[in-house]
């Protein structure tokens, strides 16, 4: 038996799945980030999305991944497109990065495509150089920080993530429809950053490097190796681990920007390079750096399946700490 889980029932477990597979104030979250669009903010509520779903060059984007648990405990993830197709916030299109926003030459899970070949699927999906977009998923928009990111690589700063997702938007009242949109492409220009998305070699060279700082996004059973799920346990040699689902609320929504100020109160801003499974958790992580002023943030999208994989890439274990019995 397979059992599709929501963001309330997989909230402990989430960060397991996704093994598998900035703002100048840093004291106030909701301002804007470095380059956002003046009239949308890159973190936006249900409500807002609601008073602009109709203007003419918002893009909605339902970037959904969906996570399957069978009768072992064991996961698995799939498009989201089927449950898109039951219902979606209304206007909204779907983007699906099990298939058309990956490359699936790579033996990698949900591997970056080429800059140009992403650009030219988001254009597809009506994205424009002019247009404003919202993404958001059914597990508090962390599949759509991918998204998001991989906007920010080609150079599209006018895209937000619905705070909390789909769940958001039904909590707030708001309907849902099945109507599938059919928007004209648009003519979305690659302007690449390259080094927001990186590969082993710049991880390699962090390593070893005082100014730059690695970044775990996994759960802590993962970083310290008690929980295996590649082909070696543990992380990067010389990572911190911040969790991914230690920045959220139970039903799903960022926490408050003090709240995640001091999460991250001890990474400086250097070079900071995130990593997870996948790259998807490693994204949000991310998107919430950038969210709060940090200027040099990279994600490593290969992450582990890919560096634990190679003997020759380091890792590390870390004992759990002991409890003071004195």
């Amino acid at each position: 038996m397979r059992i599709s889980v929501s963001w309330r029932k997989v909230l402990p477990v989430v960060a397991t799945s996704l093994m598998l597979a900035a703002c100048s104030n840093k004291d106030e979250l909701a301002a804007t980030s470095p380059a956002a669009d003046a009239e949308m903010d890159s973190l936006i509520s249900a409500e807002w999305l609601a008073d602009h779903l109709h203007d003419p060059d918002l893009v909605v984007l339902d970037c959904s991944v969906l996570i399957d648990v069978d009768a072992d405990g064991n996961f698995q993830t799939r498009s989201g497109r089927t449950q898109y197709e039951k219902g979606h916030i209304p206007t909204a299109g779907f983007a699906d990065l099990t298939a058309e926003l990956s490359d699936k030459d790579s033996r990698l899970q949900y591997a970056v495509p080429a800059p140009e070949v992403f650009a030219a699927t988001m254009a597809k999906l009506g994205v424009d150089d002019g247009s404003r977009v919202v993404l958001y998923d059914s597990l508090g928009s962390t599949w759509a920080a991918r998204v998001w990111w991989m906007l920010r690589w080609i150079g599209f700063d006018r895209a937000a993530l619905l705070d909390g997702g789909l769940d958001a938007w039904t909590a707030a009242g708001y309907e849902l429809s099945t109507d599938i949109p059919n928007r004209n492409a648009g003519v979305l220009t690659p302007r690449v950053r390259p080094g927001l998305i990186v590969d082993k070699s710049a991880v390699h060279a962090a390593i070893g490097d005082d100014s730059a700082t690695l970044i775990d996004a996994l759960p802590e059973s993962s970083f310290r190796g008690e929980r295996q799920m590649y082909a070696r346990p543990g992380h990067i040699k010389g990572a911190i681990n911040i969790p991914v689902f230690s920045m959220r609320t139970e039903d799903g929504r960022y926490k408050s920007a003090e709240e995640l100020k001091e999460i991250f109160s001890g990474v400086d801003d250097g070079r900071n390079i995130t990593y997870c499974g996948g790259g998807i958790a490693a994204s949000s992580t991310a998107f919430v750096m950038t969210r709060l002023g940090y200027s040099d943030v990279a994600v490593y999208t290969a992450s582990l399946q890919e560096w634990a994989a190679d003997p020759a890439n380091p890792m590390e274990v870390s004992p759990a700490p002991q409890e003071n019995t004195q």
